[in-house]
């Protein structure tokens, strides 16, 4: 009798690092966290401290398997998530030479302006060649700012000694004993270092933000071989990392969105809504960017995404900042008592508005409000801004698409909020499928690695098992009149010609 095989997913993220085990069928057993600092200066500078990332990493896959109550041995595969954009240098002994400089942290903007001034070719080159615009949210700007701030990180990297990228990278060559410097391309497509047609880091793109190509690692499928790892005596044989991806493109893959024009939104503190458009990229018009969503067998995948703001971090708006509803769980009932009745709407701009209208000026309206407006009315808007929200990134996706959506896969949170989930649904005129698992990021890249290993099977992965279906119920002229209210609150934010 052939004994069970197991796959270890990890999935390194913003606040801290998870571990799960997944049996042969995608099967949850187990799950264990570790939380890192987020470190903080008066400037508003995020970083995080990558040595203690390393020994979280091996703290929640001892612990994940213990309570899995699996023997070691049994661990066949492993698969990476990770925190997009945040960048890291590193010696080729593995040392850092500077904390992980995270995806939030925007200490790179001066130097961004910089190349607009002195390059101003440069944007329309990055946008055309990575499918994103110029910002120091991605890891170029970041990892230019480490070599000309970090003291001896630019003649380190100008003798070849210096490595440098994303979370997983880093990961994946402790993990390896250095031995393995790779990266995928779903995080090489966040770099704005890496041409997404000819899946090549490009000289032009390190010539502008001045960051040497040569040091930066081999970027291969998500499927591909990044080495084998006992996680530094964790396991006691070296097992296969088989699966890497950064999280949104881990979560797409583990919402089974393996077909052209399938979209899964994520709903975190922000959102991420990503559509797979197939083995071609399309150039937005509409306010999202171009990416790659996966590559596996030597098959790229490319993907639109948009990020919005402010999702679930509204209800912790009306939670902690307002005091309306002393938690989360309270939304759903409040929102179904609110009066029919109530035109209050919420435009959540409280930094900018994010995809598809892209406003760093914006700033929060709460508009509409009567005699009728009390709390459970503005606890409904804040539900209600979050769908619309959503919905306006779907239909900017359908335009640059040139195809309509058939659905939306969601996860996260907010998505246990019933109220919220039958609203999305009738707003976007969409069936809204939520699953029964939320970790999401951690399972794709762990069924990345089962199915490259052939552990898993697709069909048993992605059966529809404990799925809960919602479909559109409201009448198309109360839809209509609902969002035309949701316009004229984004004019009033945006300004006329904009809505």
């Amino acid at each position: 009798m052939e004994h069970t095989q197991y796959i270890l997913g990890i999935d390194q993220s913003t606040q801290g690092t998870k571990a799960l085990v997944l049996d042969e069928t995608g099967k949850i057993l187990s799950r264990a966290d570790a939380a890192h600092r987020q470190i903080i200066n008066d400037k508003g500078w995020v970083e995080h401290d990558p040595e203690e990332i390393w020994e979280n990493t091996k703290k929640a896959a001892a612990l994940a398997i213990e309570k899995a109550g699996i023997p070691k041995e049994a661990i066949a595969g492993i698969g990476i998530s990770n925190q997009r954009e945040t960048s890291i240098a590193f010696r080729k002994d593995g040392t850092p030479i500077y904390n992980a400089i995270v995806w939030q942290c925007a200490r790179a903007a001066k130097l961004c302006e910089g190349i607009r001034k002195t390059h101003p070719e440069a944007e329309a080159l990055i946008e055309q060649r990575t499918g994103i615009r110029l910002s120091p949210y991605f890891p170029a700007a970041k990892i230019a700012w480490i070599l000309e701030n970090v003291p001896g990180a630019r003649k380190l990297a100008e003798e070849g000694e210096l490595r440098y990228g994303t979370m997983d990278t880093y990961l994946v060559y402790r993990m390896t004993g250095g031995k393995v410097y790779r990266t995928d391309r779903t995080n090489a497509s966040r770099t704005q270092l890496f041409d997404i047609r000819k899946l090549s880091w490009d000289a032009d793109l390190g010539r502008i933000f001045q960051v040497p190509i040569s040091n930066l690692p081999e970027a291969v499928d998500s499927d591909g071989d990044f080495g084998s790892t006992t996680l530094d005596g964790v396991l006691p044989h070296p097992v296969p990392i088989r699966g890497v991806l950064g999280d949104s493109h881990a979560a797409l893959f583990g919402q089974g969105c393996l077909s052209k024009g399938q979209v899964k939104a994520t709903y975190g503190t922000g959102s991420s809504v990503m559509m797979n458009i197939g083995e071609t990229p399309v150039a937005s018009r509409h306010g999202v960017v171009t990416s790659i969503a996966f590559a596996r067998s030597g098959q790229v995948a490319y993907c639109l995404e948009g990020n919005i703001n402010y999702t679930g971090a509204v209800i912790t708006w009306l939670k902690d900042d307002l005091g309306l509803v002393q938690s989360a769980g309270e939304t759903e009932a409040l929102a179904r008592t609110a009066n029919p009745a109530d035109h209050t709407y919420l435009v959540p701009a409280f930094t900018g508005l994010g995809a598809p209208w892209w406003s760093d000026s914006a700033r929060g309206i709460l508009t509409g409000l009567s005699r009728t407006t009390k709390r459970a009315e503005i606890v409904r808007a804040a539900l209600d801004c979050i769908a619309y929200q959503i919905t306006d990134v779907c239909r900017a996706m359908e335009e640059d698409a040139g195809m309509p959506i058939q659905e939306l896969r969601v996860d996260g949170g907010p998505t246990k909020n019933r109220y919220l989930m039958q609203f999305q649904s009738d707003i976007a005129k969409l069936p809204v499928l939520v699953p029964p698992a939320e970790e999401l990021s951690g399972m794709g890249a762990a069924y990345m690695a089962g199915l490259a290993l052939g552990i898993c099977q697709e069909e048993k992965l992605f059966a529809p098992a404990g799925t809960t279906k919602y479909l559109p119920q409201m009448a198309e002229a109360e839809r209509t009149e609902k969002l035309a209210g949701w316009r004229q609150a984004l004019s009033q934010v945006l300004g006329e010609e904009r809505k």
